[in-house]
């Protein structure tokens, strides 16, 4: 292959790169959304894994419903993991899961309120950490960081 050939190959590559991956440092607040979906995901996986263990270790009045619980849960939680994975390596596709995260966790954090007793704390912390990371994903400092700009027709 002669150089110039090799020459335009690279330059293709340094084309196509900016494209796929945003440039420049991780802002703050991308960072600040991605430890809350982070803190989101490890907290439905440690639910999940909770659900198992009792299933297996109590005697639940149907085991096969107990198992599905916890092997749900543990599914789910891979969404706010793989979103705030996404989010911390600027990945543009990560911010629509991690919307869909902090919106799926509002009606969540309501029934929580609702239930009484140590659930309304629960309930409060779950719907500040669903609404401030929303905040910082809808801001404009995070979109410009992953690579979404306002329409361009």
């Amino acid at each position: 292959m002669s150089s110039k050939q090799s020459s335009s190959k690279s330059a293709v590559k340094t084309k196509a790169s900016p494209a796929s991956e945003p440039a420049g440092p991780r802002p703050a607040r991308l960072t600040g959304a991605a430890a809350l979906t982070a803190v989101e995901g490890v907290a439905l996986a440690g639910s999940g894994l909770y659900l198992l263990a009792m299933a297996l270790l109590s005697k639940p009045d149907s085991l096969r419903q107990a198992l599905t619980a916890g092997v749900t849960v543990l599914v789910l939680a891979a969404l706010p993991l793989l979103a705030a994975r996404g989010l911390w390596l600027l990945r543009r596709w990560s911010r629509g899961p991690a919307i869909i995260t902090q919106l799926m966790a509002l009606p969540v954090a309501w029934t929580f309120v609702n239930g009484g007793g140590a659930l309304i704390a629960a309930g409060a912390a779950l719907a500040l950490v669903a609404v401030v990371t929303l905040v910082l994903l809808v801001n404009p400092t995070a979109t410009e960081a992953l690579g979404i700009g306002p329409r361009q027709d």
